[in-house]
C-alpha cells in the first residue's frame, strides 16, 4: 500500500493565497481530516504537512526524487510508492505548489539531457491528487472534472489512472495550469490598452489600436469576458495555447452615427507574448492578480503535469 502526503499551504507561503476570502477561510480543516480518514481506511499510511514557506514545500516535494542520475540532474521518480495530496482553496495555491515542482525538476539550458523530450524543458512531473478546500466553484477542478468529495480525492490518490495535462511556462520564471487574462476591468471598469500580442508568427494586434481585453487560454477559465466569448474551447491536452484579443471597432453609418462593436481576433500555437506599450496594465494569471509592465511569453510544455482522476 503506498504512503500518502497530504500538504496544505499555510497563509500566506509563497504567492499562493494574495489576500483572497478562499485562503482567508483556509484554516477550516474538515475536507482535510474527512481525506486523511478515508486513506487510512484504505490502508493508506497517511502525513499531513502545512508548509509555511517554499523550503518547506520543496521538502515535501524532494521524496518524489528519483535515483541520483550520472549527469548529476535531480530527475522524479517514474515509479514512486508514495503519493501526493494537495489540499487548495485556490487555483492560484495549485499553481504554486506546480512552479515548485518546475523549479525542482527543470534543468538549465546548458545541461539538457538527451533523454529530454525536444518540445518540453521539463520531464513529467509527479502526479498530483487535488483536494478542494474552498467553496465549490468554476474552478480548474471542475473545468478537469476532478472529484471533489474527500472520499473520492483519496480513492484517486490510490488509483492508477493519471490523466496528463499541458503546462504554460512563463519568462517570469512562473507558470500557468488555466489562463491569464490581460486588461478586462480594474476597480469595476472598463479599460482599454494597447500592447502588441503575437502568437508563434501571427499578429493579433501591433499595438496600435485599443485592446478591451487578451486572454491566454490552456483550460477555459477565462473563456468569456463579462458574457463576451473569446477562447473557442480551450483544451489542456491539446498541446497548443489559444489566445485571443478582443478590439472594440468604431464604424459609422450612412447618416454619420458611429457605432462600436466588439471584434475578437483568435489563434493558437505553440507560444504566446503581450508587449503592454502602456506602463501599466492589470492582468490575472491562474487567479492571482498583477501589473504587466514589460513583456511577459508563455509557452506550452506538453503533458508536463498531471493529476489523479480516479
Amino acid at each position: 500500500m503506498y504512503d500518502v502526503v497530504l500538504l496544505t499551504l499555510a497563509e500566506g507561503a509563497g504567492d499562493a493565497c494574495c489576500g483572497s476570502d478562499a485562503c482567508a477561510a483556509q484554516p477550516v480543516r474538515a475536507p482535510v481530516r474527512a481525506c486523511v480518514d478515508a486513506l487510512g481506511a484504505a490502508g493508506a499510511r497517511v502525513e499531513t504537512v502545512t508548509a509555511h514557506s517554499d523550503k518547506e514545500i520543496d521538502a515535501v516535494l524532494a521524496r518524489f526524487d528519483g535515483p541520483a542520475r550520472s549527469d548529476g540532474l535531480t530527475w522524479p521518480e517514474t515509479d514512486s510508492k508514495t503519493r501526493l495530496v494537495v489540499g487548495v482553496a485556490t487555483d492560484g495555491q495549485l499553481r504554486h505548489v506546480v512552479r515548485r515542482l518546475v523549479r525542482r525538476y527543470a534543468p538549465p539550458p546548458s545541461r539538457r539531457p538527451a533523454d529530454l523530450a525536444g518540445d518540453r524543458t521539463v520531464p513529467d512531473l509527479p502526479a498530483i491528487a487535488v483536494l478542494p478546500m474552498g467553496p465549490a466553484q468554476q474552478d480548474l477542478i471542475a473545468q478537469l472534472d476532478l472529484p471533489r468529495d474527500p472520499s473520492a480525492v483519496a480513492a484517486a490518490a490510490l488509483s492508477s489512472t493519471v490523466r496528463r495535462l499541458d503546462l504554460l511556462r512563463t519568462d517570469a520564471g512562473s507558470v500557468t495550469l488555466d489562463g491569464a487574462l490581460v486588461g478586462g476591468q480594474a476597480q469595476g471598469q472598463q479599460l482599454t490598452w494597447r500592447g502588441r500580442v503575437e502568437v508563434d508568427d501571427a499578429v493579433l494586434t501591433d499595438g496600435n489600436e485599443p485592446v478591451l481585453a487578451c486572454a491566454v487560454g490552456n483550460a477555459g477559465g477565462y473563456a468569456t469576458l463579462d458574457g463576451l466569448p473569446l477562447l473557442n474551447g480551450p483544451d489542456p491536452t491539446s498541446g497548443q495555447i489559444e489566445v485571443a484579443v478582443a478590439v472594440p471597432v468604431v464604424s459609422r453609418s450612412l447618416l454619420g452615427k458611429s457605432k462600436v462593436r466588439v471584434e475578437v481576433r483568435r489563434a493558437r500555437g505553440r507560444a504566446a507574448a503581450v508587449l503592454p506599450r502602456d506602463d501599466e496594465v492589470p492582468f490575472v494569471d491562474d487567479g492571482v492578480t498583477g501589473t504587466l509592465t514589460r513583456k511577459r511569453s508563455w509557452w506550452i510544455e506538453p503533458g508536463a503535469w498531471a493529476v489523479y482522476t480516479g
